[in-house]
């Protein structure tokens, strides 16, 4: 992984944003969406991710998120 992408104080919340290749329309379809969510979930049940807040539109993603506390 490269320097320039990682978490540097865990006990902060980062902005990330998440582009489709090519900006591609891919998030117009709910079940694609629906796939995101899901693993969202997965995360903060399993993965110790904490979500304040997300965005998804129609060909990125954005989100403010934390590593949960033990």
């Amino acid at each position: 992984m490269s320097q320039g992408y990682q978490t540097y104080d865990q006990n902060q919340a980062y902005y990330l944003t998440f582009q489709i290749v090519k900006w591609v329309d891919v998030f117009t379809r709910s079940e694609y969406k629906q796939i995101v969510v899901n693993s969202f979930d997965c995360c903060q049940k399993h993965k110790r991710l904490e979500l304040y807040v997300y965005a998804i539109i129609t060909n990125h993603i954005h989100l403010v998120t934390c590593e949960r506390a033990f």
